[in-house]
């Protein structure tokens, strides 16, 4: 057991466990990219990014919480970090000599080197960058991080709290290259650089420090179950260390509870949003740990009901020896505050919570354990929530009608040889079709415009003329490049579910709701309140413009149901399946509307198909029935000849690869440049016989790829997949990247295309 550096009788009573980071008006992303463009140097970029830790460290203070995270910020990426921290960059980053710019060539690449692999941090919309872990890979401690952003806190008087990845997390989120053998067996070598780094950060003057083990709500193996007691009787078998907090986060920590329990750490964190508090009773270990209980959702933006959430608080005081109450995972996954919403109607605004109303919430209710007086923060929760179950915007009767007079039929297509055919004969297209996924650069003259429409500079006749110039230049570039599949380019669209959103009953949007995605891409979600219902035809004017500008078919572009949802800040008070059905009942009506107008191909893209995959195995069947079925419902409503595309992106596949042969999309692109092509094998292994585009231009980077590169790459795709089949396609869609860029980009695409059917 621990030696008691900090015990549970001086411990905290309220935290969150992460803060955003990206700037209340985005000010990092746009300091990060006036760097990589060569407009500001290192030393303005420390600076800004300095100014908004000084500045969220005194709002913590500030609002009352008693112990404050630091080291949660980063440039890009929080696993990246980790890989940092414990030298685990691939030799491959070596040759970049400046720290920083190896970091940034690690998360971007650069024209030399390929960056690493990107894909989603559990069951959320925020990206990781994925550590490599080959053999040869010797680790390393490298804490100057998060030794440099504790002292800046502490000499701010903050009561701070370093926060790390845990070994165990790291290794389960990491990949084995180079016939690495199972991670789990590295975890001898990453455990003494642990114990170094707790022994440095005591000696810095950090009294706890936070190690977050996120994987521990997932299923574990018995393996990985002796592993958590194993690292962590070590770790706190330690006399001169902080107390160790060890967090969890986004589910139950099922079997893991006991085995750290039973370890010596001083405290731990526990989900009450996505778990519950039934095992605690059961751990009687508890009762000498602080529980740290995330009572108040870090990854929805709806207003906690306090008290609910004190009695869950009230059945814990008698099964642990200390208890603070804390955000149930990072407030990374919700905007900064209510305060950057001036324009938001005061009724829904009442009945949400961002970070910072978030952290309000914590410290109301640390304060109610505290029997501090708290009557009217309560009674003011109590007559929001009131207000939101009684709005009758929450429900449409017309929509669930429809939805519950339809039959199984409504979700079924005829066998897809029989579509293929028809298709075939309707779109007479070459062997290997070039395509791309839908978006093209979002140009300065699209963003001014738009600001110019928001601000009544111009009006919507005036909009829509500028974006039809935009659509025009697209499909003249794509003539010009020789495409077979061409796009509209998307000009028209602030964001690929924003857009959809903002036509639907039932969503509101933000104006300042910015959540960062990865690095220094950041996305609004909209907020789905109410049933949903397509108030009218959303994309017909633009695709048909487009078409008429072509002979070549010009593909109209949706965003699925599933990931309409994953996207947004869904509603609490009814199951997401149900979710689900209403937004493919609208999107489907889109579909009919697309067809009818004479468009032959439409991309209803899902690239969050696997994000929403619960964490537990036993939860997964379930999730996959239904958002099958929406898919299904949302692109079934076509005839046979109209060839319906999917997109999928930056996910590991493996475990969803059935469900995705059971969209039955005529054509699924498909990202695979990062992870070379592997996710061609696991479609062979369920027997997948539909159209598949695997990326072979991987647009998170802004390197050009070559005609030779994009060749090889063609060429291993047709070891798995026959010529038939197989489409050529970026990784995903290009509205980030640099107009230069792309039609470099996309002239060795075709080109590349153009070689390998030579070959054949």
């Amino acid at each position: 057991m621990s030696t008691g550096v900090t015990t549970v009788s001086n411990s905290f009573t309220a935290s969150v466990l992460g803060v955003p980071r990206i700037g209340p008006r985005r000010e990092l992303k746009r300091a990060i990219e006036a760097y990589w463009a060569g407009r500001i140097d290192q030393a303005e970029l420390a600076s800004v990014a300095a100014a908004l830790r000084t500045q969220q460290f005194a709002d913590l203070r500030t609002a009352g919480l008693d112990s404050i995270p630091v080291g949660t910020f980063s440039y890009y990426d929080q696993v990246l970090d980790t890989a940092v921290l414990l030298g685990a960059l691939p030799p491959r980053f070596d040759d970049v000599a400046d720290p920083l710019d190896r970091y940034f060539a690690a998360a971007r690449g650069n024209d030399a080197i390929a960056p690493l692999e990107m894909t989603k941090w559990f069951d959320t919309n925020y990206h990781y960058l994925v550590p490599e872990i080959a053999p040869s890979t010797t680790f390393s401690l490298h804490p100057e991080k998060v030794l440099a952003e504790l002292k800046e806190a502490l000499a701010l008087g903050i009561p701070a709290r370093p926060v790390v990845i845990g070994p165990i997390t790291f290794l389960l989120l990491a990949k084995a290259v180079d016939g690495a053998g199972p991670l789990l067996d590295r975890l001898d070598e990453l455990v003494p650089l642990y114990t170094g780094l707790l022994r440095l950060l005591h000696r810095a003057g950090a009294e706890w420090v936070q190690i977050d083990e996120p994987a521990l709500v997932t299923d574990l193996s018995d393996e990985a179950l002796h592993a958590v007691s194993r690292v962590y009787d070590e770790l706190s078998g330690l006399t001169d260390r902080p107390a160790i907090l060890v967090a969890s986060y986004f589910g139950e920590l099922g079997q893991a509870l006991p085995a750290l329990a039973s370890t010596g750490i001083e405290g731990l964190t526990i989900d009450l949003v996505a778990g519950s508090s039934i095992n605690v009773a059961t751990v009687p270990a508890l009762a000498g740990k602080l529980v740290v209980a995330g009572v108040v959702d870090g990854r929805n933006v709806w207003r906690t009901d306090l008290d609910a959430a004190l009695t869950t608080l009230g059945t814990l005081l008698g099964s642990v020896g200390a208890l603070a109450v804390s955000t149930s995972c990072s407030l990374l996954h919700v905007p900064y505050s209510l305060d950057n919403e001036p324009d938001l109607e005061p009724r829904l605004a009442s009945w949400l919570a961002f970070a910072a109303e978030k952290i309000n919430e914590v410290t109301v209710l640390a304060r109610a354990l505290r029997s501090e007086p708290v009557a009217g923060a309560l009674l003011e929760a109590r007559v929001a929530l009131a207000g939101r179950r009684a709005d009758p915007r929450l429900h449409s009767a017309a929509v669930r009608a429809r939805l519950a007079t339809l039959g199984p039929d409504s979700s079924r297509r005829a066998a897809a040889g029989s579509r293929r055919a028809r298709q075939a004969d309707r779109l007479d297209l070459p062997a290997l079709p070039t395509t791309t996924i839908g978006s093209y650069p979002q140009t300065a003259q699209i963003r001014v415009a738009r600001a110019a429409l928001r601000k009544g500079e111009i009006d919507e006749a005036e909009y829509e003329r500028r974006m039809r110039s935009e659509i025009a230049d697209v499909i003249a570039l794509q003539e010009k490049l020789g495409l077979d599949v061409l796009v509209h380019g998307e000009p028209e669209r602030n964001d690929m579910v924003q857009y959809f959103a903002e036509q639907f009953d039932g969503y509101f949007a933000s104006a300042n709701g910015w959540v960062q995605s990865y690095g220094t891409r950041c996305v609004r979600p909209p907020i789905l309140y109410g049933d949903v219902v397509r108030r009218a035809p959303m994309t017909v004017d633009w695709i048909t413009y487009a078409q008429s500008l072509t002979t070549k078919p010009v593909k109209g572009m949706l965003t699925g149901p599933v990931t309409i949802l994953a996207w947004s800040f869904v509603r609490d008070d009814q199951p997401l399946a149900d979710s689900a059905r209403q937004v493919a009942l609208a999107i489907r009506d889109e579909t009919v509307d697309l067809q009818a107008a004479g468009i032959r191909i439409i991309q209803v893209d899902e690239p969050a198909l696997r994000e929403l995959l619960p964490l537990r195995d036993a939860d997964k069947p379930a999730y996959l029935a239904w958002a099958v079925e929406a898919f299904q419902l949302s692109t079934s409503g076509v005839s046979d000849s109209t060839q319906i595309h999917t997109h999928l992106c930056y996910s590991e596949f493996g475990e969803v690869i059935g469900a995705i042969a059971g969209l039955d999309a005529d054509v699924t692109s498909i990202e695979a440049a990062r992870s070379h092509m592997e996710v061609l094998d696991d479609l062979n292994a369920v027997g997948f016989d539909l159209g598949v585009g695997p990326g072979v231009y991987d647009i998170h980077s802004p390197r050009v790829p070559s005609v030779d590169e994009i060749v090889t790459s063609l060429r291993a795709a047709l070891q798995a997949v026959p010529v038939e089949r197989l489409w050529v396609n970026p990784d995903c869609g290009l509205k980030t990247r640099g107009t230069a860029e792309v039609e470099a980009s996309l002239r060795n695409l075709v080109a590349a295309a153009a070689k390998v059917r030579a070959e054949l």
